[in-house]
């Protein structure tokens, strides 16, 4: 039986139920965050804590029942419960506005928030991210605020499904000629020997692996820009790879079916790997 958390009750997920009003499954109106457990730690809580918070306050959705220490112990005592403690899982959590009769505007001061959460067996693809995997780009068809985490997600769904039909990993897209991010990652490109990512800004979301990576390529004194790639750029990258949670390094080694670089993992690309997997498994 699988335990899930909802509306600050913990239930077996078969009998989860949330209002058809609820707005999260009407609009689209609600934040989520993906946090990845390591032998029941949880990794880089503080950063999703934060940006969960942004989010919630960018839609103006109150926080209540998503406090930081509330949801903390959430995963943790999910992981517990659904003896997921000895390897590696994820714990989803979703917030929504609530449940309310359909309008396009708020519902009443008051309305209760809808809180969901609910742990998963996660095991890392290593073989793929040691050989490197394909991708392919796509134009960025999102909303303009990408750096919000909302559960609308219809845009990288789209660009999932064709890298899948196209046997690729992942989709890189472009806005205005320049590479933003991957469908459910973010980008970082060697060009000309440096080592570059789209700045933060509205149209990207604030990848905690990001962060995470940025310091690795500080402490390791890599010459390294926040400044767009433009499609141009990219095609003639020496090495691309994508990061997120579940993805942590992923090398990508074909893009639109041609090489990139040689075809393997760059040597920049496999020093950050191997010093973000350091501070993951410490």
């Amino acid at each position: 039986m699988t335990t899930v958390y909802l509306n600050g009750q913990y239930v077996p997920k078969e009998q989860a139920m949330i209002p058809v009003e609820d707005r999260g499954f009407v609009f689209g109106d609600g934040i989520y965050e993906v946090v990845r457990i390591i032998k029941g730690r949880v990794f880089a809580w503080d950063a999703h804590a934060a940006r969960l918070a942004n989010g919630l306050a960018g839609l103006r959705i109150s926080d209540a029942g998503a406090e930081s220490a509330t949801l903390k112990a959430v995963c943790e005592r999910l992981v517990r419960d659904n003896g997921m403690t000895d390897g590696e899982a994820t714990v989803y959590i979703q917030v929504s506005r609530g449940a309310a009769p359909r309008t396009h505007h708020f519902p009443p001061a008051g309305t209760p928030t809808t809180v969901y959460a609910s742990a998963s067996v996660f095991k890392p693809n290593f073989a793929m991210r040691d050989i490197g995997a394909k991708g392919i780009t796509m134009p960025d068809i999102r909303w303009a605020r990408c750096d919000l985490k909302t559960v609308n997600l219809l845009g990288p769904v789209l660009a999932r499904q064709a890298a899948q039909e196209a046997g690729a990993y992942e989709a890189l897209l472009h806005r205005d000629g320049m590479v933003t991010e991957g469908a459910a990652t973010n980008a970082f490109m060697v060009v000309d020997g440096v080592l570059r990512t789209y700045p933060l800004s509205h149209y990207i979301l604030p990848g905690i692996t990001r962060a995470l990576i940025v310091e690795i390529i500080r402490e390791h004194s890599i010459r390294f820009e926040e400044r767009p790639v433009s499609l141009t750029d990219l095609h003639r990258a020496e090495e691309i790879f994508v990061c997120g949670t579940t993805t942590d390094v992923q090398p990508i080694v074909e893009l639109d079916g041609k090489k990139v670089g040689a075809g393997v993992p760059g040597a920049v690309t496999v020093r950050i790997k191997e010093a973000f997997a350091k501070k993951l498994y410490a």
